[in-house]
């Protein structure tokens, strides 16, 4: 406890110790402000005289908007000659400063800064360019209905596109700066009236927290703050979708932004977030159903079929069918390999092609396809290294990994296989289900944030299941799912006042 308070109180007295009062010598600002930047070459000056005082504009040309500078600053300043700086400036982000310390910072944010001879305060004024990309449609999310725009590298945009849907004054956003070297902005985004506080003020604590030199990617931001990094599956949900980062936003859940990415990481979630898609509620609810339905058999598919078929064929093939097992006896024979290493063989090619695919540029990714269904297909059949029942359940494990929306959740299903295909060649169908019952009592202890991680299976809560396995009609999911605890569970009931409208329907 000492300890912590003596470094406190040392932190303190660095700060207090760093403050330097801006110099009335305009030469002697130069000198400090080109020291501290280490006299980089895209820092510029320009000389402007003002109130029969000289004066200097400092600004970053790779990081200012200079015609801005040249429109707001330099020509007011000019044609005034003479008055009140903050009155004849046109900016709404003005603020004096007489820290000069605190300059070298302002500029690599973009701010230009006014100085004036023989005045022991500086102007700092937001000129920060902006170039980004327009709002486009994520290419890793795509939907067939509703929305097709998305998140930017742009952190303001980012929070117009969800402001523009949730017109309430209960969103509340926080900013955060992380990194010590780059500085990174990130937003925090919860609904006043939803959010559980006990959460706000966890994520809260996590962010704060964060001690790094720099933050890259949004992976840096998850793995510092996310309950189990080294679980295999992901315990925050990363989404390119405003529409869906406004819709956990309502459900009491909170977002979190992050400036030079097109990424939201909504928490905390459950592992059946993971494959529930905005899709599912712009169709049909049958419709919907079914889909969601399809895709959690596609993780079963996806990390149990290559084991199952290891586990019977080598320890259990009188399961098969009489006539099957010819069939596949009579493939398996011309392989000089085990299940378990052809498996292996497959699923290990099949990854350096998904890889490949993925990182060569896109004229040239079509080739990969090509080449791929060439060697893996009929080329390793016709020359006896892999049988041709092997090659269908690689394809369907492939196509089966796939169907998930979130790219984490398919990665961590296909990495999910291996072990459970070493566990089915060492003992079978008693290995997988050991494998099984590990995933699931890893599953149940998990937690994201103080939230059960496979809830509302464990622990069972029956209403929440109307959209967990399924999706049942919109007109019946008036409560919000209880995982985050939010302060209000249940919502005005919905109604379809038509229905009892109609006195032969009542």
């Amino acid at each position: 406890m000492m300890d912590l308070f003596r470094k406190l109180f040392s932190n303190k007295r660095a700060e207090k110790s760093s403050y330097i009062n801006v110099f009335p010598s305009l030469q002697k600002n130069k000198e400090y402000i080109q020291n501290q930047l280490f006299h980089s070459s895209d820092l510029k000056w320009r000389s402007i005289r003002f109130n029969q005082l000289s004066g200097l504009i400092v600004f970053f040309e790779s990081l200012s908007d200079q015609q801005r500078i040249q429109n707001e600053i330099i020509r007011p300043l000019e044609e005034k000659k003479e008055g009140n700086v903050d009155a004849i400036i046109a900016s709404v982000d003005i603020a004096k400063k007489s820290d000069l310390s605190q300059l070298p910072q302002s500029l690599v944010q973009g701010n230009c800064v006014l100085l004036f001879e023989g005045t022991a305060e500086a102007y700092i004024v937001g000129m920060a360019a902006e170039n980004k990309r327009n709002i486009v449609e994520p290419e890793n999310e795509g939907a067939i209905r509703g929305a097709h725009d998305g998140f930017i590298e742009h952190l303001i945009t980012n929070l117009y596109l969800v402001r523009k849907r949730i017109e309430n004054p209960s969103l509340v956003v926080r900013y955060y700066q992380v990194g010590k070297a780059t500085k990174t902005k990130l937003a925090l985004l919860y609904m006043q009236n939803l959010a559980n506080p006990d959460l706000v003020e966890e994520v809260d604590q996590r962010l704060g927290s964060i001690v790094m030199d720099t933050t890259i990617s949004p992976g840096f931001i998850a793995e510092m703050i996310e309950d189990n990094p080294s679980s295999l599956f992901p315990q925050i949900l990363f989404t390119e979708r405003p529409d869906r980062a406004v819709a956990h936003l309502m459900e009491g859940r909170v977002v979190i932004l992050s400036d030079g990415d097109a990424t939201a990481q909504i928490l905390p979630v459950t592992f059946f977030a993971f494959y529930q898609s905005p899709d599912d509620y712009h169709s049909r609810w049958i419709v919907g159903s079914f889909i969601r339905l399809l895709r959690l058999v596609s993780f079963i598919i996806a990390s149990l079929v290559p084991a199952l078929y290891i586990a019977i064929i080598g320890f259990h093939p009188e399961i098969l069918p009489v006539n099957l097992i010819f069939t596949v006896k009579s493939s398996i024979d011309k392989v000089p390999f085990p299940p378990i290493l052809e498996a292996l063989l497959m699923q290990i090619t099949l990854e350096v092609l998904r890889e490949a695919g993925v990182r060569l540029p896109s004229r040239v990714g079509q080739t990969i396809g090509i080449v791929g269904g060439l060697v893996i297909g009929e080329s390793v059949v016709r020359a006896g290294l892999i049988s041709y029942p092997m090659v269908i359940v690689v394809a369907l494990t492939a196509i089966s990994s796939f169907v998930a929306p979130s790219n984490e959740i398919s990665t961590a299903t296909r990495i999910l296989g291996f072990p459970l295909m070493i566990l089915a060649a060492m003992f079978g169908l008693i290995g997988i289900m050991f494998g099984i019952l590990f995933i699931l009592i890893h599953l149940c202890k998990l937690e994201s944030f103080g939230t059960a991680y496979f809830a509302p299976v464990m622990p069972l809560r029956i209403k929440d299941l109307k959209d967990t396995f399924t999706r049942f009609p919109i007109w019946s999911l008036n409560q919000r799912p209880h995982d985050p605890h939010p302060k209000r569970v249940n919502q005005e009931r919905y109604s379809r006042g038509w229905v009892h409208d109609d006195p032969e329907k009542e």
